[in-house]
């Protein structure tokens, strides 16, 4: 077994509407939509709690304001240059909240509008992550190097 597990680089991907069309136009469109993604996530989650991971981009080392009911968990340097005017950030907020069907419906709306990116819903122990994207949804399995374990232990 190598250190990605028995799984690999195996993944899923998920269209959200029929033809790999993108965008939703009307509401039958926004009901599919939105009736794929719960599928997928009721599948992987359910009767469970996950963690709702949101990134905020910013060139700003310091935390930036978010949502009150969502935490700060670490953020990432996705940008290192030599000069410090040029590195960019991403803090990650996440908050953890039971699952239940149609419980992410706002923000799912979001994503598939392009409004939101970069969401990823996980199992409290980030075993399994779901990426609901505009046009899609990816799903695979944490591998070890996508978290270090002090990573890991801090979020359960």
């Amino acid at each position: 077994m190598t250190r990605t597990g028995m799984y690999g680089n195996l993944w899923l991907r998920f269209h959200s509407l029929l033809e790999s069309k993108r965008y939703a136009e009307d509401e039958g469109e926004y009901a599919v939509v939105l009736g794929r993604y719960n599928t997928v996530l009721d599948e992987l989650f359910a009767d469970g709690d996950v963690y709702v991971i949101t990134p905020v981009r910013t060139t700003d080392v310091e935390v930036p304001p978010f949502q009150p009911e969502v935490d700060y968990w670490q953020s990432l340097l996705v940008e290192d240059g030599p000069d410090p005017e040029f590195r960019a950030y991403c803090p990650l907020f996440a908050a953890r909240r039971p699952w239940h069907h149609g419980c992410l419906d706002e923000l799912l709306r979001d994503i598939a509008d392009d409004k939101v990116a970069g969401v990823l819903v996980s199992d409290t122990q980030m075993r399994r992550i779901h990426h609901p994207y505009d046009g899609g949804a990816d799903v695979f399995p944490a591998r070890d190097c996508l978290l270090e374990p002090s990573v890991r232990s801090s979020c359960a």
